[in-house]
């Protein structure tokens, strides 16, 4: 499995389930990412989704309200679940999407994070572990990726696990 993810300087994610930076190179990465394959996210981030399910994607969405059934996708409720639901999957194939908890909860799981780094700060309240701090962790390759049309500078930075 691997964690896909759209950061800020100080590792934020969102804001009131919103993304934190508007950044269309960084849509088009996530789609060509995770097209074909199984993402993985808590309800909330589900929820989030203007469309619903993802399309052409296997939605796998953790949840612990047993009432909530949404369209197109599979819901599991505990991490053991959804780790149980994608265990004959090509890991490579697998992405976990968020929210904060899940990221917390599944990050031991994943072989590599590609991570969106925009070079700016605004208010958020979910966040992302910060993979630079954290030893197990280390950048295996960044790229420049531009800045966005509202001026902040981005790169696409791939962390792989060392275990």
């Amino acid at each position: 499995m691997n964690a896909i993810v759209s950061v800020t300087r100080d590792w934020g994610i969102g804001l009131e389930g919103g993304l934190l930076v508007r950044n269309r190179e960084d849509m088009r990465f996530f789609r060509r990412a995770t097209m074909g394959g199984t993402v993985v996210c808590g309800r909330t981030t589900f929820q989030s989704f203007p469309g619903g399910a993802l399309k052409g994607r296997r939605n796998v969405v953790i949840s612990t309200n047993p009432d909530f059934l949404p369209t197109g996708a599979e819901v599991v409720h505990s991490v053991d679940e959804a780790l149980a639901a994608v265990q004959n999957e090509d890991p490579n194939s697998v992405w976990l999407i968020g929210g904060q908890s899940v990221y917390e909860q599944l990050l031991p799981h994943c072989q590599r994070a590609y991570v969106t780094k925009h070079d700016v700060v605004v208010p958020a309240d979910a966040f992302f572990p910060n993979l630079d701090e954290l030893d197990d962790w280390v950048v295996e390759k960044t790229e420049d990726g531009g800045i966005t049309p509202s001026g902040v500078p981005f790169a696409f930075v791939t962390y792989q696990h060392v275990r």
